[in-house]
């Protein structure tokens, strides 16, 4: 039979799918949850197999045999590659990972052998048993050449597979490809092989709007940048001075829900909402919105840092974590202050562990250092309370002063806690999701609360800034029927649509009077604010927000749908609405700030397409060197003598 024209193709890709598919279950964590994703994990090894070993059979004879067993072995040596990497880094082969001298690939060192198991024989067993059928002469090459429609067949066959893989994907997991926002998803979905097809065409589009940049494109960038720079406000420039940092992002949350009762007349938010009066001299922000894109939390978090937009298509995070950048823990290396992100998930999730060295934090405390049992985490992670419980013994032993950052989960969508997490009831507005928010909603409050008893407790409190925002709306419109319900509305509108885009920002500045304040702003405006607050100029860096409290702060909030809001009109889907009566009016009042948010995020586009902040570094400022950040080492310190902590960059020991 291994003498027919097709059989030793059709074995070729029979071992290898079989193969992969048995390594894709045992060698990877993918976390398949159900029987759809099990289907794909299995489907998605055919047609990679179909494509990639269908080149040999555009040969004959022996040509075609050898070809068979040269392809096999490449594709098995790949996937033993990301089988070895994956046990050291809980991450797959990218791109950018094999162009890179050092960073992820460097980091494997002499320690290669020691992630090597006898197992990983199994890798190249197809290859050998195939080498022998044809050595041993089991396998006669067929002289024949393949007919021209059999060989369309195989190929045809491999691209309709894959267009039924995806769209299967794309029913189970939305803007998978759009969004790619965790490269173990990917390959659940669509395969190894698949996902590096995609990684590589992604890069060579990245790659080519990079090569076509040059120094020159950054002047109207700086003019205009600097043109519209807010000069600070001496009431609260330099308040700050000399402080710890802690950014706390709160999942999903939505300014509706700040001061908003139950129909029994129950706060959802108790703590926050004691907040917005001024308590814990803390300033509430009521008119803040997120910008977010695509990516969500990672573009938020990227508009936190670097006071740069979002891209339009695809997260920033994924497409552009080897750009260089000027972001606020860089700065803050430059003032002396140890740098720590915080998140009780996989490091790779939103390719953090590739931007967290390119926005220059020195420490990363992901999942392994957490407790992930399963009373401890729902959704994408850790629940917030033992996550922030957790955090506090590695914030106390940061070198101080520290940048920090904290990432919270659990109001995620779906939404809904475990039974014995809460007590609160979940609305009745006839729609779960909406339902549940308000339980998850109330929980993290309560995780907040107890967050700020531990920092006072530790001496923290007074000694710190705290920023705390919503990352992005957690309710789409496709909840806007229960959402008038909640709102006491006949319906909700475009324009009510836009109001739900506020998020929270509340900014705790010790010794300083709080309050609740009307300012117009977004994302962008955050990383301006904080440094004026530090006593740290940025006039001469290139950012897209000005400073909150300056009274030269534009009140002007860009979206990347092209909407616009500022503190006196809406502009939405091409219409203007008065912002205090929600009526239309005149579209021509809406003109010049069309044209400001426009050329805002062109020129922040610009920037990021083009790599351009490779061309222009700020005068003291120093780019962080990722070849030196290693994630990958144990992040934890040990308290010193004096309590205060050790320098981490020069304490770092083997992971255990």
């Amino acid at each position: 039979m291994l003498s027919k024209k097709y059989a030793l193709f059709l074995l070729t890709v029979f071992l290898f799918w079989l193969k992969t598919y048995f390594v894709y279950l045992t060698q990877f964590s993918l976390g398949v949850t159900d029987k759809m994703q099990q289907f794909l994990l299995f489907i998605n090894p055919l047609s990679s197999a179909l494509l990639f070993l269908g080149i040999a059979i555009i040969f004959k004879g022996r040509l075609q045999q050898w070809l068979l067993i040269f392809i096999n072995f490449i594709l098995s040596f790949w996937l033993f590659a990301n089988v070895v990497y994956y046990r050291f880094f809980n991450d797959f082969i990218t791109f950018s990972t094999m162009t890179q001298s050092t960073g992820n690939a460097g980091d494997l060192g002499g320690s290669i052998l020691s992630l090597m198991s006898p197992f990983d024989f199994f890798f190249f067993t197809d290859t050998l048993i195939l080498l022998l059928l044809v050595v041993l002469k089991v396998a006669r090459p067929c002289m024949e050449r393949w007919h021209v429609r059999a060989i369309f067949t195989v190929f045809v066959s491999a691209i309709m597979i894959f267009i039924v893989n995806l769209s299967l994907a794309e029913t189970d997991r939305p803007e998978l490809l759009s969004r790619t926002f965790d490269r173990n998803y990917i390959v659940k979905y669509l395969g190894a092989y698949n996902f590096a097809i995609y990684d590589t065409i992604q890069n060579a589009r990245s790659n080519a709007q990079r090569a076509m940049a040059d120094s020159s494109d950054m002047n109207d960038i700086q003019n205009f940048a600097k043109s519209n720079f807010a000069a600070p406000n001496p009431d609260y420039y330099a308040k700050g001075k000399g402080m710890n940092v802690i950014y706390i992002s709160l999942e999903s949350l939505q300014s509706f829900i700040i001061n908003y009762k139950m129909p029994d007349g129950t706060e959802v938010t108790p703590f926050l909402n004691k907040l917005t009066t001024g308590a814990d001299n803390t300033t509430y922000f009521k008119n803040f919105f997120h910008q977010t894109g695509s990516g969500k939390t990672s573009d938020a978090e990227f508009m936190m840092e670097n006071s740069l937009f979002p891209l339009s298509q695809g997260p920033v995070f994924q497409m552009k974590g080897t750009n260089a950048y000027q972001a606020a823990p860089a700065i803050m290396d430059q003032h002396g202050y140890e740098t720590a992100a915080f998140h009780g998930n996989v490091k790779s999730f939103w390719n953090r562990d590739q931007m967290y060295k390119a926005l220059g934090y020195e420490r990363f405390f992901d999942s392994k250092y957490y407790d992930m049992s399963s009373e401890n985490t729902k959704n994408y992670g850790m629940k917030d309370k033992p996550f922030l419980q957790e955090t506090m013994p590695y914030l106390k032993n940061l070198k101080q002063p520290f940048y920090s950052k904290l990432i919270l989960l659990s109001n995620h969508f779906p939404f809904g806690m475990d039974p014995e997490d809460t007590t609160f009831k979940p609305g009745d507005f006839g729609d779960k999701v909406v339902d549940n928010y308000f339980q998850s909603a109330n929980y993290m409050d309560q995780a907040v609360e107890q967050f700020f008893n531990d920092l006072k407790e530790a001496g923290l409190f007074d000694k710190s800034i705290i920023i705390m925002y919503g990352d992005h709306y957690g309710l789409s419109e496709n909840h806007n029927e229960a959402m008038a319900k909640v709102l006491n509305k006949e319906q909700i509108t475009p324009f009510d649509n836009a109001q739900l885009q506020r998020v929270p920002l509340f900014i705790h500045i010790p010794k300083v009077a709080g309050g609740t304040v009307a300012t117009y702003g977004g994302d962008v405006d955050v990383r301006p604010t904080l440094m004026s607050l530090l006593g740290i100029n940025t006039k001469n860096y290139v950012q897209f927000g000005t400073d909150l409290f300056s009274k030269q702060h534009q009140q002007i909030v860009p979206f990347r749908n092209g909407d616009v809001i500022t503190n006196k009109y809406s502009i939405v889907g091409g219409s203007v609405y008065d912002n205090a009566t929600g009526t239309k009016v005149d579209p021509s009042v809406g003109k010049p700030y069309e044209t400001q948010a426009k050329k805002m995020l062109d020129y922040s586009d610009k920037v990021i397409y083009g790599d351009l902040l490779r061309f222009y570094t700020p005068k003291g400022f120093v780019a962080p060197d990722v070849s030196k950040i290693n994630y990958n080492t144990d992040q934890k310190i040990q308290p010193d003598t004096n309590d205060a902590g050790i320098d981490a960059k020069n304490n770092d020991s083997e992971d255990k």
